[in-house]
């Protein structure tokens, strides 16, 4: 079908074969099909605009979402439930708890008049996760046509290959499908089919073509692709907006781009820094790096003292030797060392994260020693958690 075609970029061979399996309305399909490849094939997204434009009746759960087995088998039968409701169907919400149950409900929701003699498709996304349910769970949505005798087809969307999945005692063998990863011809194609519309086809795939030769190296996620182009994008047409150039000054444009490109190298994946954020930078003209350990502080919780010694180590690291008395005592009289690092076992956890670093031997007679290892932003970061202004300890800044 024509609008499958131009919605559907690039899997025309596993749009072909669902079709395929599908059948007509009223035919009994495939009873389960299990189709898997990695994160942005496709799987979510083709069979969600096949299953919808072919306006078949369907269910489609997100097994993350549903962590629990009622919280899954209660998902499914009370979207069913909604199916049937606008030709008299109950539209109280059901309970169930166990599998036993769901079958017999299942029963009795596909009894409604608009679920007769047609098939009903139930999705399951994220499926690697009822790997983790009770063990009666896979087996029984595999023969889930057999228990119910009910024109139904379960669809498992996976992240892992089948043999993840087959159970040691055996099971009802499903169908599967792999979707392999876009080549990058592929990824040109479907990314180049969201150009703005004040922009010619041509010169958003010319963009698109300098994206791809930057990224595709080390990044062939196509959800991960499209945030970077839209996020650049501006940037690219930066030149045109401002009449240096026109749409056909590639080399131009290119100049322009490319070191704010490199730039994004740093937050692929990470997303260290906002949209918000990233468009900033790149009208101040400031580097990503900048904002790097404020942003890195986000993904580390330290305990509260576990800060201070942070900090102390931080001081002790950058500040010179003959400042210590300065900075670690109240009074600057004699006194008796300290051992203040003497236990290493205290500050294993720092060493683990990367935040500290041992230096020497560790079979030291006094001692191992240490030496914190994070930026100056970052350790401000910690800093203000803790209401300690580290600017007014610092050598270099007094």
């Amino acid at each position: 079908m024509p609008h499958l075609e131009n919605t559907v970029l690039c899997r025309e061979s596993q749009v072909s074969i669902l079709q395929s399996l599908f059948g007509e309305r009223h035919h009994f399909s495939f009873p389960s099909i299990f189709i898997y490849g990695h994160t942005a094939s496709g799987k979510t997204y083709v069979t969600q605009t096949l299953l919808r434009t072919l306006e078949l009746p369907h269910v489609f759960v997100n097994c993350v979402e549903c962590f629990s087995l009622r919280l899954l088998l209660e998902q499914i039968l009370n979207k069913l439930n909604h199916l049937s409701s606008s030709e008299g169907g109950c539209s109280t919400q059901i309970t169930c708890e166990t599998f036993n149950d769901f079958v017999r409900l299942f029963k009795q929701v596909t009894k409604a008049e608009s679920l007769k003699d047609q098939t009903v498709y139930i999705v399951l996304d994220k499926a690697e996760y009822l790997r983790d349910m009770e063990a009666n769970l896979l087996p029984g949505f595999l023969r889930l046509q057999e228990l119910t005798d009910r024109n139904v087809t379960v669809l498992f969307l996976s992240e892992i290959v089948w043999e993840k999945f087959r159970p040691n005692t055996g099971c009802f063998e499903p169908f599967v499908l792999y979707f392999p990863d876009y080549s990058i011809g592929n990824l040109q194609k479907i990314l180049s089919h969201d150009h703005p519309p004040e922009y010619s086809a041509d010169f958003y795939a010319a963009y698109i073509n300098i994206l791809l030769g930057v990224f595709y190296t080390v990044c062939r996620d196509l959800k991960e692709l499209r945030h970077l182009a839209v996020l650049n994008f501006p940037k690219y047409c930066e030149p045109v907006v401002k009449g240096e150039a026109n749409e056909r000054d590639t080399r131009k444009l290119w100049r322009n781009i490319e070191p704010h490109l490199k730039r994004a190298m740093q937050t692929v994946y990470l997303r260290e820094i906002s949209s918000s954020q990233w468009e900033k930078l790149q009208k101040d003209d400031i580097d990503p790096a900048q904002l790097k350990g404020l942003s890195a502080y986000t993904h580390v919780e330290l305990p509260y003292y576990s800060k201070f010694i942070l900090i102390a180590a931080y001081l002790a690291s950058y500040n010179p030797a003959r400042t210590d008395k300065r900075f670690f005592l109240k009074h600057h009289g004699k006194i008796k060392k300290t051992n203040f690092l003497k236990k290493h076992e205290k500050i294993t956890s720092l060493v683990t994260l990367q935040l500290l670093t041992l230096v020497g031997h560790d079979d030291q007679l006094d001692g191992p020693k240490y030496k914190c290892t994070v930026s100056l932003d970052f350790i401000r970061a910690i800093a203000r958690t803790v209401n300690f202004d580290i600017i007014k300890y610092l050598y270099d800044f007094l």
